[in-house]
């Protein structure tokens, strides 16, 4: 693969915004200055979303059969629609479904041929998914079932970052899902992925309570004193800076986010809603596997789709988000190698496995 960073990008449902936000986002040139992105999706899709952008009838791409063929310097697009393709802005369709589908499949199979480096998804409609096959709850959870791994859905920010401990789940269900397994778990994932991925030394975690008020001693609700705070106690005995737990309402009414690296909400909206009013230009990072995958923090937008007038900037930064925890997690890869063999490997200029090392005596039995 070449030096410059491999992006894939699927166009997600034809329908919503997830077109249009990608071809605003690529119309700078100067964006193929910092990386390679290989579109995928339906040519006719960027030929008509185009019509509706201003200043977009420069926008040029090469057709690619796959992401080995990709060209630097400019925008490639892999064509992943097959016969009759309707169009219908604002509207959930059976073509729709499966223009979204059929890209998410095909950038899977070229991030495991190692032809990609990092993916960034537009917004999919779940049902047009379960529709045409992809009986998943996300495309968190999508990735999480190709690659393997339990994920971490965290949204990011310059202002803040927030990870769940539960995902796409019915509020109903999201009790009997807070178990102090599962909460230590997600903690430590988080605490990974902000070393790794962020380049956090140590980073602070704050963890959010369940109920309102924190429980209030019990009055509320007792999983704070029975299922998070042991976890929380957990958590720092397996070398995690963890603290809480916190009401939610409080902590981000009162900034007192800006005092952790992190926090960890117990479901969807308990950190999405205050994410989403502090940070109109987030990124959703799926943690805690081997792919990187980001995606805009915002949907379809069905109602604003073939308008013109949807705003890329969240598209943009899920792109720069990508590229940044790429560099990060190579450069922790590199620190953190066996230094022995990482000092044996520069001087001989080759790469050497453990076992060459070792002298061949000290391997036997």
């Amino acid at each position: 693969m070449s030096e410059q960073i491999r992006v894939g990008i699927t166009l997600g449902d034809t329908n919503g915004i997830g077109p249009e936000v990608v071809i605003k986002a690529l119309m700078d040139s100067r964006m193929c200055e910092l990386f390679t992105p290989v579109i995928y999706g339906s040519p006719g899709a960027i030929a008509y979303y185009k019509k509706l952008i201003e200043g977009a009838g420069e926008f040029r791409y090469t057709p690619v059969n796959s992401a080995a063929e990709a060209r630097d310097k400019c925008v490639n697009l892999i064509n992943c629609t097959e016969g009759n393709f309707s169009i219908t802005p604002g509207v959930r369709t059976a073509d729709s479904g499966r223009a979204a589908c059929d890209s998410l499949e095909a950038v899977t199979r070229d991030i495991k041929a190692d032809m990609l480096d990092v993916v960034v998804t537009a917004p999919v409609n779940k049902e047009g998914l379960r529709e045409c096959g992809l009986d998943f709850a996300g495309q968190t959870e999508y990735f999480a079932a190709e690659f393997g791994g339990e994920p971490l859905m965290m949204m990011c920010s310059e202002l803040l970052r927030v990870g769940l401990v539960t995902t796409h789940l019915a509020l109903g269900d999201v009790n009997g899902m807070i178990t102090c397994e599962r909460i230590v778990e997600q903690i430590m994932r988080l605490r990974r992925s902000l070393v790794q991925d962020f380049g956090i030394v140590e980073p602070r975690i704050a963890v959010l309570a369940l109920n309102p008020h924190s429980g209030d001693g019990g009055l509320l609700g007792a999983e704070e004193q029975t299922v998070i705070k042991p976890a929380i106690e957990d958590a720092i005995g397996k070398g995690a800076l963890a603290f809480g737990p916190f009401p939610a309402d409080g902590f981000f009414a009162a900034a007192g986010y800006r005092k952790y690296d992190a926090a960890l909400a117990m479901y969807h909206d308990q950190g999405l809603a205050p994410f989403k009013a502090l940070t109109p230009q987030g990124v959703n990072f799926t943690a805690g596997l081997p792919v990187i995958r980001t995606s805009p923090d915002h949907g379809v937008a069905y109602d604003i789709a073939g308008r013109g007038i949807a705003d890329p900037a969240s598209m943009r930064e899920a792109i720069y988000l990508a590229l940044d925890v790429f560099r990060t997690r190579r450069r922790y890869a590199g620190m953190t190698r066996n230094p022995l063999q990482r000092f044996e490997r520069e001087r001989s200029g080759k790469d050497l496995s453990v076992r060459d090392l070792i002298p061949e005596t000290e391997t036997e039995d």
